[in-house]
């Protein structure tokens, strides 16, 4: 497995995620991943997200730093985006407080501190 330093603690603030100006998700709760060589990545609990429009897709990606990533769509009236969010299903021992939340690319969501 690959090694890099990795660091996750509490986000600053609220935090929202939109996709083409839907809100699906807002939190208080969200957790900041910090990544040796990567832009910090902000991890939103599952249980502040509207998970309805999020589908899992065929897309995984073992053996990151992080631990195995499983990728989701999100699902739309107008289009669907895919593999826009993603969870770390298998955390290392580093990451394991990031189980049950869920990550979003920012090129293709809109993602703002509050």
């Amino acid at each position: 497995m690959l090694t890099a330093k990795i660091r996750v603690q509490p986000a600053e603030g609220d935090w929202v995620v939109r996709a083409d100006g839907a809100v699906i998700g807002e939190s208080k709760r969200a957790l900041e991943v910090i990544e040796e060589n990567c832009a910090p990545v902000i991890f939103f609990p599952r249980e502040d997200l509207a998970m309805a429009f999020l589908e899992a897709s065929e897309t995984t990606l073992p053996n990151t730093p992080a631990g195995t990533a499983r990728y989701y769509n999100i699902v739309m009236k107008s289009r669907t985006i895919p593999d826009a969010a993603w969870t770390i299903e298998a955390p290392t021992a580093e990451t394991e407080r990031v189980a049950g939340y869920v990550a979003f690319h920012p090129r293709l969501v809109t993602l703002e501190q509050l």
